[in-house]
């Protein structure tokens, strides 16, 4: 197949209706050219394959290179031109919604295609849809989109959404949920502040009365044995009375 591409060529296949598939060649250049032009994939074409009689094939599917977007694949489905097909329209939508223009909503998009039954001279690019008289909070179904019922059966739901104005996001409750938490985050910051000072203050007086307790023994034992040692030099420096009288008596 890469040969094939390089060279020029796109290899693609016909689906018949009750026939066996066939693998063709298309000439890159003059594919592209055919369908230059055109927004939609459903396309009639007159295929001439190996000098055969031409078809009238529908081009069902393109297939593109992911990176460089040139065509690498195409499949087509041999047709009649006398009788309807089932075929998926893309839906385009035309005009700007009050509610976008006027009222600052969202237009979204919400059903891309329609499906219909239409014979092949009748199909459509895409089917144009006005959504300019849209307000906020209203939406388009598919019933009413208008269609010549003669040409094309729509075989979509009809309570099917079809495009919708939404109103715009607010983004006030997720402000005042962290003004909340930051209002509350200091109060449980002081509270945990004066339990833990309290309890250091606690903590401060008990070792204050032990150590004053200590200091106080350590004093007074001190001073205890100070005094008790100098009581003892002074007897020992005073003059023993009786010892004196003793000796005055001997002479």
């Amino acid at each position: 197949m890469g040969r094939l591409r390089r060279t020029g060529v796109i290899p693609a296949v016909v689906y018949g209706d009750g026939k066996q598939s066939r693998l063709i060649q298309l000439v890159a250049h003059d594919f592209e050219q055919l369908i230059r032009g055109h927004t939609g994939e459903h396309q009639v074409m007159d295929l001439e394959i190996g000098g055969e009689k031409e078809l009238k094939v529908l081009l069902k599917e393109i297939q593109h290179h992911p990176v460089s977007g040139r065509i690498i694949h195409a499949d087509f489905n041999e047709i009649s031109m006398t009788k309807k097909l089932r075929i998926e329209i893309p839906i385009k939508l035309v005009g700007e919604p009050v509610g976008v223009k006027d009222q600052g909503g969202v237009l979204q998009h919400i059903c891309r295609s329609l499906v219909v039954e239409c014979l092949p001279t009748d199909i459509l690019e895409n089917v144009p849809v006005d959504v300019s008289g849209l307000h906020i909070s209203e939406h388009l179904l598919v019933s009413g989109i208008q269609m010549d019922p003669a040409r094309y059966t729509i075989l979509t739901a009809p309570e099917q959404a079809i495009a919708a104005v939404a109103a715009p996001k607010i983004e006030e409750e997720p402000v005042a949920a962290e003004a909340v938490a930051a209002t509350a985050e200091p109060e449980v910051l002081r509270e945990k502040k004066v339990e833990g000072e309290e309890g250091e203050a606690a903590e401060g007086e008990a070792e204050g009365k032990k150590e004053g307790k200590g200091e106080g023994k350590k004093e007074a034992k001190a001073e205890g044995k100070k005094e008790g040692k100098g009581d003892e030099k002074k007897e020992a420096a005073k003059p023993k009375p009786e010892a004196k009288a003793e000796g005055k008596k001997s002479k």
